[in-house]
Order: C-alpha cells, then structure tokens, then sequence
C-alpha cells in the first residue's frame, strides 16, 4: 500500500527479519509504571479485545521515501490487528498488519524536547512522523513530574489542534470510548501523577490493587453488616427476655398478694 503526499512518499512494509531495532533505554523512569497502569486498567475493565493491541516502547514502522522509519511510542493503542500475535513481536506495521493506531502517547522528561520535533528529513520527528506519517487521530504528550496533560486531535486539514480538557478535567476519546485524565495518588510505591480512564457514566477504571481492596472492603462491610444483624437479634432477643422476665416477676407478685390476702381471710 503506498500514501503519497507532495514530497514524501509512505509505504507500508514489514520489517527484514535481520533488522537490528535499537535497544535504548527508556527516557523516563516513570515510563514503565505508567504504561503498565494504562493498559491494566484497560484489561481488567474488559475494554482489551483480544484483536486490540497495547504497546509500550514498541516499534510501529512505516517506509518512508525507501527508508524504513520505527517510532516507539510510549504508549500506543492498536484497535485491532488482522494477523497472529507471533507475527508483531518484534514490531508492528500498520495498514499490512492492521489499523493505524487510535492513540499515541509519550511521557516528558528532561529531554530535547523530541515529542514536538516536526522535521521532515530523514528521520522524521516524532510529530511529523505521527501526524503525517501514520496519521494518529490522538497523540498525547504527559509530564508526569508536574502532571500536565496535552491531547492533540488530527483535525480534517491533516494537522494536530490541542483540545480542551472537560469541566471536570477530562478528555472523551471517541476511538476508545473512554475519558483519559490525571490523577494523583499512589500506585506501586510512586505517589504522583497518572493518567486514567473512566467511561462515559464517570466511572474511574480501576487497577488490580483497587479491586482487591475494593473486594476486601465489600467482604469487611458484608461482615460488618451480618455482626450488625447479630448483635440486633441478640438485643432483640435480650429484650424478650426481660419483657418476659418482667411479666414473670409482676405475675410472681401477684400471687403473693392474693396469698397473703387469703391468709388474712380477705377474698373476693
């Protein structure tokens, strides 16, 4: 498949076997944290189709005027591939191998600033590469230190536009049919910035260790709400007692005066 523009031609072909990837290290520390926390959620909440894919500092190819360009973005969703897992390994490309990614994304750190890179020449920036090359509807950059969000959306003209965020600081993703926002707290020992998802009612997505606790919580109040009906039967059934002991009592009593009455010779 070839996509032609004025001065760059993109094809879309698999990588050689042979091709040596680059083996960098990540550029943030966060990186591997927030990743895992994206697509966990995403996973738990049933909202992973097994022919969706999620990736983190993976390869998505493209050729480029007979050069092959791979951009691996922080984090990227793939709604669906049409062919088998073994096959994208070790990368993936887009339109031979299934859709163009809905979502890209890419956590800041103390870099140059290569997330903004709009350069044309070989090889391309990451900007270019995104919006003109693999045409990304929604690109995302995050800085996680200071938990600043920024979401582009490809407009008709073929260019990103930074949108704005929700009342409630929110962004809807139609592709994904999700909200995507920040959220502080604490996950795996890092308390910061994150992004989430919610749905479309403004339920959170949680991580495993949320449903667990939320699990613990539901089985403590469950406890807590049997103890509670114990107890209430307990004092209902102490209550029957001394309304039972007290009738027993004032029966008691009058028997003894009818007794006493008798022997004193007083009857009716």
């Amino acid at each position: 498949m070839v996509v032609s523009a004025s001065t760059t031609k993109i094809t879309w072909e698999l990588l050689p076997e042979d091709f040596v990837l680059d083996d960098e290290p990540v550029d943030n520390v966060n990186q591997p944290s927030l990743a895992a926390a994206l697509t966990e959620s995403l996973e738990l909440a049933g909202k992973l189709p097994e022919t969706a894919l999620a990736t983190t500092n993976y390869g998505i190819c493209a050729t480029v005027n007979g050069k092959f360009v791979i951009k691996a973005p922080d984090w990227a969703y793939v709604p669906q591939i049409t062919v088998s897992r073994e096959q994208i390994q070790r990368s993936y490309t887009p339109h031979k191998q299934g859709q163009i990614p809905a979502v890209v994304m890419e956590f800041l750190s103390d870099s140059d600033g290569s997330e903004y890179s709009n350069k044309h020449t070989y090889p391309p920036g990451k900007w270019f590469y995104y919006e003109q090359v693999l045409q990304v509807p929604n690109y995302i950059i995050f800085q996680p230190d200071i938990g600043e969000l920024e979401i582009y959306h490809l407009q008709e003209n073929g260019h990103y536009k930074l949108r704005s965020p929700s009342e409630n600081n929110r962004y809807w993703l139609t592709e994904m049919e999700l909200f995507i926002g920040v959220w502080p707290g604490k996950r795996e020992n890092r308390q910061g910035y994150w992004l989430r998802w919610w749905d479309q009612d403004g339920n959170l997505l949680l991580w495993g260790s949320e449903l667990v606790q939320q699990e613990r919580l539901a089985k403590e109040q469950e406890r807590l709400a049997k103890e509670q009906e114990r107890l209430a039967k307990e004092t209902a059934q102490q209550e029957a007692n001394q309304e039972r002991l007290a009738k027993e009592t004032a029966l008691k009593r009058l028997e003894e005066l009818e007794k006493r009455l008798r022997d004193a010779g007083i009857s009716d």
